[in-house]
């Protein structure tokens, strides 16, 4: 199915759907799927972190290890290095906050959707309130931010620049996002 070797990377802050379009994307198109938030979740695991439940990352563990990363930028370093290793063999699709920045090639996706509706799924997701699921994307992204923008230079969420297409996804099912991405993905990338 693919003739070149290709890599797409999608990226998005929770709740934008990230994940659940580059599983689905890499699906399709039969290419790897190469996670940055469970090769994070993989680290956790390796310093006695339990990061098995759904919403860990907004629980309290999960802030935690938030800030255990923001004082010790290996943990994100390796996970960068690992994708970028995943990157260099091809045919892969990315769930990462940082590839878009980090690597020169590839297809890039920024999954936009406001703070609200972000806060609406992920509740939803995590059986949680829409009120609380506000509060932890809150503490949580500006944690992230602050880790990314001192280790790499950029501002997750407000800095473009390296997106061939970015997506409102406020209005749509994730199955029309999927739809759209298609769409976009077979005449830019695949040639179609």
């Amino acid at each position: 199915m693919v003739k070149e070797s290709v890599v797409i990377c999608i990226c998005g802050m929770a709740g934008s759907g990230k994940s659940t379009l580059a599983k689905k994307l890499a699906e399709k198109y039969n290419l790897k799927y190469y996670s940055g938030g469970e090769a994070l979740k993989a680290l956790a695991i390796e310093k006695g972190y339990k990061p098995l439940k759904k919403g860990w990352w907004e629980s309290p563990e999960g802030l935690s290890f938030l800030e255990n990363r923001r004082k010790n930028p290996e943990f994100d370093k390796a996970v960068d290095q690992k994708l970028l290793e995943a990157a260099k063999q091809g045919n892969a699709v990315l769930d990462s906050w940082t590839m878009p920045w980090l690597l020169e090639d590839g297809f890039k996706i920024w999954l936009e959707a406001s703070q609200n509706k972000r806060a609406e799924r992920v509740a939803k997701r995590d059986g949680i309130s829409v009120e609380k699921a506000l509060e932890t994307l809150r503490n949580k992204e500006e944690k992230t931010r602050a880790i990314y923008k001192r280790l790499y230079g950029f501002n997750l969420g407000e800095d473009f620049t390296p997106f061939h297409l970015i997506l409102d996804t406020d209005n749509l099912t994730a199955e029309e996002v999927f739809q759209v991405l298609v769409f976009v993905l077979d005449k830019m990338v695949f040639n179609r």
